[in-house]
C-alpha cells in the first residue's frame, strides 16, 4: 500500500501553480501512455431522470419540455445512452461505490457521511439503525468505522494516468483520510472535501464560506478563493478549473482522468443569472426556475469540457461518461406536489423506487461506442470501477475489497450484455430523515422485469413489473407470492453471504428479519 499523504483542510490550495509545472514536465513522455484514452467522468449530484431536454423514456414528457440541456443531447449523438442506469438513493453509498467497485450492503457506507464518528440516521420510533461506516471508504486500514479499499483513482494513477478530482468528493468523514481526495490517489483537487453539499453557490457570498479567503467547516467549498467575492456561480468556477487542470495535464504526456463532480444540482437552490430569466418568462415560479437555470448552469459546463476537446483536438481519444448520485430531489423549497418532480418515476431522492435510484445516463467512447445509440440494458453504480478500468486498458490490478460491479463495455461495444439474468441490489438499513413514498429502511431487488422492495419497518413487501408499471403504481404482492417468496429468497441469501446489517427493534431488540424470514412468516 502506498503511503497515505495529508494534505489538511486544503486552506490556500491553489491549482498548479507556476511552481508546480517543472515536477509536471519532469514526469517524462510515454509515447504508448498518450495512446491510451483520457477519461472524463462526469457526475452530476441529484440531478433526476427527468432532468434533462433528452428523453430517457419511450415518451417526452412534460419535464423534458421544462429542461434546456443541449450539450446532453449533443453528448447522446455522439455516443450511448442508457434508459435504466441505477444508483444508491442517497449521495455517500453512490460515491463509495463508484470508488471501489462494491455494493453498498457490502462496504457499509450505507448513508450519507460527514462527522467523524457520528451518525446522520433520522428517529424513528420503531426501528434503531446498525453501527454503519459513518466514516466512509479509506485508504487505509486505521480508520474504525470505514471501509478499507483499493480506490479507482489510486489504480488509474499507479497505472500511468493523470488523476484530476473537481467538485464534491463526499467519499469520507471529516477529518479523516479520504475527506482530502489527494490521499485517494488524486494528483490535483479541486474543491473537493468531506461534505455533500455547499453554503452557497455565489462567489460574491464565497461559496458558503464566512469571508473571503477563508475555509469554513463543514458546508463552505474549499479551494476556489480566487473567485471569492466574484459574481461568478461555483459551477461555472469548477469548470475554469478543470480545464487550466487538464491542460496543465498534457504536459505530463500521461492520459487524464477527469472526475468532474459537480455540487450541482443540489439544495440549496440559487439562481444561475445566466439562464434564470427564460424560466421566470416560461411562468416557472422562483425555486423552479432556479433549479431549472442549475440544470442548464450544468449542462453548459459538460458543453465547455467537449468543446475544450474539439479545440484540443483531444476528442477522439477522450471517453466521456455521464451519471448522477441519485434520484431527484423532491421536497421543499421545490414547489408543486412533493413527491412528482421526477414523473413518470415515482417519488425521488432517498427513495426505493425508481424516482430515487434510476439516473440519466450517457457514454461517449470514440471508435468504441456507435454514435447516437440507446442501450435499455440495466447497470448500477458499482459496475463503473471495472468498466473504467477495462476503457483504461488496465488489466492487472489487484483489490485490497471484492469488486461486486461488472464490466458494462460489452454493452458499450454492443457485444453482449451483463444484465442477461443478473440480479441487482439495493440495502438501505438506515433513516435518510425526510419522509415520502419509498423513504425509509429497506432493502430491494431487482431480476429481469421483477422489482422487489422490502421495508424493514412494517415488513412490507412491494412487488412490481417495471417494464409494465415504471411508476411503481400497482402493487402486484398480493396477487403474485410466488414471486414474491422466489424474489425475498434471493434477497435475503444475498445480504446474509456478504454479511450486511440489519436495523433493530427497539420494543424487542432483536434483529428485524430478513426478507426471506419475513415472507415466511406472513
Amino acid at each position: 500500500m502506498n503511503k497515505i499523504r495529508f494534505a489538511g483542510n486544503l486552506r490556500g490550495f491553489t491549482l498548479l501553480t507556476g511552481s508546480m509545472l517543472p515536477l509536471l514536465n519532469g514526469c517524462g513522455t510515454n509515447k504508448e501512455e498518450t495512446k491510451r484514452p483520457n477519461i472524463i467522468m462526469f457526475m452530476v449530484d441529484d440531478m433526476g431522470w427527468q432532468d434533462t431536454s433528452l428523453p430517457f423514456w419511450k415518451e417526452t414528457t412534460p419535464f423534458n419540455r421544462r429542461y434546456k440541456t443541449p450539450n446532453m443531447e449533443r453528448l447522446a449523438s455522439q455516443g450511448m445512452m442508457f434508459s435504466q442506469a441505477y444508483a444508491c438513493s442517497v449521495s455517500s453509498p453512490t460515491r463509495v461505490s463508484l470508488m471501489t467497485g462494491m455494493n453498498a450492503a457490502r462496504h457499509r457506507v450505507t448513508n450519507w457521511t460527514l462527522e467523524r464518528n457520528a451518525s446522520v440516521d433520522g428517529k424513528s420510533d420503531i426501528l434503531s439503525y446498525p453501527d454503519w461506516n459513518v466514516n466512509g471508504v479509506q485508504p487505509c486500514d486505521t480508520v474504525p468505522r470505514s471501509v478499507y479499499a483499493t480506490l479507482l483513482p489510486q489504480v488509474l494513477k499507479d497505472n500511468g494516468y493523470f488523476t484530476i478530482h473537481c467538485g464534491k468528493a463526499h467519499y469520507g468523514a471529516i477529518s479523516t483520510p479520504s475527506s482530502n481526495p489527494l490521499n485517494c490517489g488524486f494528483d490535483v483537487n479541486i474543491a473537493g472535501h468531506a461534505a455533500g453539499g455547499l453554503g452557497s453557490y455565489l462567489g460574491t457570498e464565497n461559496f458558503g464560506n464566512a469571508e473571503k479567503g477563508v475555509h469554513t467547516l463543514p458546508w463552505g467549498v474549499p479551494g476556489l478563493e480566487q473567485y471569492h467575492g466574484d459574481t461568478i456561480f461555483v459551477t461555472e468556477a469548477l469548470t475554469r478549473e478543470a480545464i487550466k487542470a487538464v491542460d496543465a495535464s498534457r504536459s505530463t504526456g500521461k492520459p487524464f482522468y477527469l472526475y468532474m463532480a459537480h455540487y450541482a444540482v443540489h439544495i440549496p437552490l440559487y439562481a444561475d443569472m445566466r439562464f434564470y430569466q427564460k424560466y421566470i418568462d416560461a411562468g416557472l415560479g422562483d425555486y423552479e426556475a432556479r433549479y431549472a437555470s442549475m440544470v442548464e448552469g450544468m449542462d453548459k459546463s459538460l458543453g465547455d469540457l467537449m468543446d475544450y476537446l474539439e479545440k484540443n483536438q483531444l476528442s477522439d481519444n477522450t471517453i466521456i461518461l455521464f451519471m448522477s448520485d441519485n434520484g431527484g430531489f423532491s421536497l421543499r423549497p421545490r414547489e408543486g406536489e412533493l413527491h412528482t418532480h421526477n414523473k413518470p418515476l415515482n417519488s425521488g431522492k432517498g427513495s426505493a423506487y425508481e424516482g430515487g435510484i434510476r439516473e440519466p445516463m450517457i457514454v461517449k467512447w470514440p471508435g468504441k461506442v456507435k454514435e447516437a445509440t440507446k442501450s435499455n440494458d440495466y447497470l448500477i453504480i458499482e459496475d463503473f470501477y471495472p468498466t473504467i478500468l477495462e476503457m483504461a486498458g488496465v488489466k492487472d490490478y489487484s483489490t485490497v475489497q471484492t469488486i461486486d460491479g461488472k464490466s458494462f463495455v460489452p454493452m458499450l461495444t454492443q457485444s453482449g450484455t451483463s444484465s442477461a439474468g443478473r440480479k441487482l441490489f439495493w440495502h438501505f438499513p438506515n433513516n435518510w430523515g425526510p419522509t415520502g413514498p419509498g423513504i425509509g429502511a429497506s432493502s430491494t431487488i431487482r431480476n429481469g422485469d421483477w422489482k422487489l422492495i422490502y421495508f424493514y419497518e412494517d415488513k412490507r413487501f412491494e412487488l412490481y413489473n417495471i417494464s409494465d408499471d415504471i411508476g411503481e403504481l400497482n402493487n402486484l404482492a398480493a396477487v403474485n407470492p410466488e414471486k414474491v417468496h422466489e424474489m425475498a429468497k434471493d434477497l435475503g441469501s444475498y445480504l446474509r453471504s456478504i454479511d450486511a446489517q440489519r436495523p433493530v427493534y427497539k420494543a424487542s431488540g432483536k434483529n428485524a428479519e430478513w426478507p426471506d424470514e419475513a415472507v415466511l412468516a406472513q
